[in-house]
């Protein structure tokens, strides 16, 4: 992914990613090409937070591409508030189906 984005920044494309794991390692992408002052970065607590950032970046058509990462760490917001324990079956499935 962020192969794609140095790319596509290479070109001259405006690019976003979507860090849902807030992993994203700095000097790696740098390595890879990726220009991090112009790359558009955000970091959300929560799954719908991310999904409400992807919909509004799509809809604008402000950016070239657009990466998440990674859906896998999407949770969702019931997931987070509730407590330790609590069953909360199919929720991720639930955030997804909403997009």
């Amino acid at each position: 992914a962020l192969q794609t984005i140095a790319e596509a920044q290479k070109k001259g494309g405006i690019c976003a990613f979507v860090d849902a794991e807030h992993a994203l390692d700095p000097v790696y992408a740098r390595k890879l090409g990726v220009d991090l002052q112009n790359l558009l970065i955000s970091q959300p607590d929560t799954g719908e937070q991310a999904l409400e950032i992807t919909d509004t970046l799509v809809r604008s058509g402000a950016v070239d591409v657009l990466v998440v990462d990674s859906v896998a760490a999407l949770t969702p917001r019931a997931e987070i508030e509730g407590e330790m324990g609590d069953s909360l079956p199919g929720l991720q499935a639930r955030l997804m189906s909403q997009g």
